[in-house]
């Protein structure tokens, strides 16, 4: 019976409205008229025609008014705010025109129709309102056939997700109640759907109701905001779902179909970023444009994103025909392979770099071309001697030779006093960009962050490909920390970062608190539901326990944007690199004494 009445309501919305609308006039009218006549002694004798003809006229300016906005044709949700706004506009016009008719003839007392008005507005609303809510009381079904649920966050994606939910014939979820911590909310009540308390309560809670499932319902969370209420839920046994970051909203409507399975995103990479997006389309739009390393995870997220900002060229360079082949995919829609966009290159040829730059001429570059992986460069110390150290040089020398206006070094938070060859290698490649950066005419920098999710041979990708192996899986010690960041984040702030550098400086990213590793790998066990052993294997030689981003004695500075460091780096010219002799003691002794001491060098004779 209620939902035959639903369906034909909704067939004739037009002709109900409408009716309800000439019938909220009348009444309005005839109400206000018979109390101001009652209070005047003239109730019997008044023609009360008068006051049913006014009725008419102010419902049929209603309708006229209505008509071109579509008002009763469904142009808005019924009982929504966007209707109430536009009920108000139509109707207040209406009745200001119908008094104004009045004040010559004085039909009826010049008060009425401005009263009348008020009141018509006021039943409209009200018989708006309480069809929304007998419709929303529909909504609520039997509690039973779905999965029961809790939903932590009764902010608007909450409410909206209850709702749906609600809303859902198949009824696949059934939300028991609200989680929140706050306290302007413990009274709160959607659809019947109560609030049951604050997070730390999220066990007990979970008991008394019987869920078995919890949906993080809040967007803008940060990440470690996520991991606490992932650790709760684990903890109460209760199976974690999630809505996506605001990032990953398709629009701000939230609903069932946007339910996911928390991911090591979710737990480690959300980072609230304010993007200044005039600067950046400022640098970039219109530039030739040109990034090394573009096959990699950094420099194809970059290539992605600078895609955006249409720049005059996109120059992808990679030695990797594989990287390039993936990166232009993403770009353009083909990997043919066979236009300018993408060139194969290796920096550590100096003079090819030199010939393309003079012939392309870019006028913006991200280096990213660099070996990373930390105990392979322990192994082969001299490979990161050739790529991030000359190889960067080759670069930089290049980039000036043709007057780049900015040139944008991707350095990380091992060259902050590093122990390791990948540190001192980026340590230097910092004081190479600085010392270019003394010279040039474009504005020369580093950016400096940590550990980057979903790069390959990331942790993170270890630590899932030996839980799907059945274990073990391997941390080098219980209490090693690390930062993260998505590399999406990461290339966002970079961006930002080029836009705000000034010469020489390290710009270091702000990467959040740093995560325990041996957390994360229990948490990416519980979520695969998998009994897998961790195995301790101890920290390598050059590794540190915690990871810093800043070196000793660099300030944490941050001028212009909230999330972005500038630190000042001593310059070290190009030529002190120069005699540097790959194999030689005499090369990594300059090395780490140039990751430790501010002097450029003793003398170019003894190098090498």
């Amino acid at each position: 019976m209620t939902s035959s009445l639903v369906s034909h309501l909704r067939a004739h919305r037009a002709v109900t409205l409408v009716a309800v609308d000439i019938a909220c006039w009348l009444l309005a009218y005839v109400t206000l008229l018979g109390y101001r006549l009652l209070d005047g002694g003239l109730y019997d004798t008044y023609p009360w025609y008068h006051a049913v003809a006014l009725a008419m006229l102010s419902a049929a300016l209603h309708l006229a008014v209505s008509w071109p906005h579509r008002f009763h044709q469904g142009r808005t949700v019924t009982g929504s705010f966007d209707e109430m706004l536009l009920l108000a506009r139509i109707v207040c016009l209406a009745g200001a025109l119908v008094t104004v008719l009045n004040l010559p003839v004085i039909i009826v007392p010049r008060s009425v129709p401005a009263a009348a008005t008020l009141t018509a507005l006021v039943l409209m609303a009200t018989a708006r309102g309480a069809y929304r809510a007998w419709r929303e009381r529909q909504w609520i079904p039997e509690l039973s056939g779905g999965t029961r649920v809790l939903i932590v966050g009764a902010g608007e994606a909450g409410r909206q997700l209850v709702k749906s939910m609600l809303r859902d014939p198949q009824q696949r979820w059934i939300p028991i109640g609200f989680i929140d911590d706050d306290p302007w909310l413990r009274n709160l009540q959607v659809s019947g759907v109560r609030m049951l308390g604050p997070s730390h309560q999220l066990g007990a809670v979970a008991r008394r109701t019987d869920v078995s499932d919890m949906v993080i319902a809040i967007p803008s969370g940060s990440s470690a905001q996520i991991r606490r209420l992932a650790d709760l839920a684990l903890a109460a046994g209760v199976r974690v779902k999630i809505l996506p970051g605001l990032d990953d909203m398709f629009d701000d409507q939230v609903a069932i179909s946007d339910i996911r399975d928390i991911d090591v995103k979710d737990l480690l990479g959300r980072h609230q970023i304010d993007t200044d997006l005039a600067s950046i389309a400022g640098y970039l739009t219109g530039k030739r444009v040109l990034v090394t390393g573009a096959g990699g995870s950094i420099g194809s997220e970059l290539c992605r994103q600078i895609k955006q900002w249409e720049p005059a060229e996109l120059i992808m360079l990679d030695r990797d025909e594989s990287g390039l082949h993936s990166v232009q995919l993403s770009v353009s829609g083909h990997g043919l392979l066979d236009s300018s966009d993408v060139v194969l290159n290796n920096i550590r040829e100096v003079e090819t770099l030199r010939d393309l730059f003079r012939s392309r001429r870019p006028e913006v570059i991200f280096h990213a071309a660099a070996l990373k992986h930390l105990p392979m460069l322990e192994q082969y110390p001299d490979e990161a001697l050739k790529t991030n150290v000359l190889g960067t040089a080759n670069v930089l020398e290049a980039a000036s030779e043709v007057d780049v206006d900015r040139f944008v070094n991707i350095s990380t938070d091992k060259a902050a006093d590093p122990i390791s060859v990948l540190g001192a290698s980026k340590r230097v490649a910092e004081r190479l960009t600085a010392g270019v950066a003394a010279a040039a005419s474009g504005v020369y920098l580093s950016v400096r962050f940590g550990n980057v999710l979903g790069s390959r041979g990331s942790v993170l990708t270890s630590f899932a490909a030996q839980i799907a192996a059945g274990g073990p899986v391997t941390v080098t010690d219980p209490d090693v920390t690390r930062y993260f960041m998505t590399v999406e984040e990461a290339v966002q702030l970079v961006i930002q970062a080029g836009a705000i550098g000034g010469p020489g400086e390290a710009l270091v990213l702000d990467m959040g608190e740093p995560v325990s590793i041996q957390k994360v790998a229990e948490q990416l066990i519980q979520q695969a539901g998998s009994r897998v052993e961790i195995v301790h294997t101890g920290l390598r030689h050059g590794e540190k326990l915690h990871e810093q981003l800043f070196g000793s004695g660099e300030p944490d500075v941050r001028p212009v944007h909230p999330l972005i460091s500038h630190v000042e780096v001593p310059a070290l010219p190009l030529q002190a690199v120069r005699c540097l002799v790959p194999g030689t003691p005499t090369a990594r002794e300059r090395i780490a004494a140039w990751c430790t001491s501010p002097e450029p060098y003793v003398g170019v004779a003894q190098l090498g």
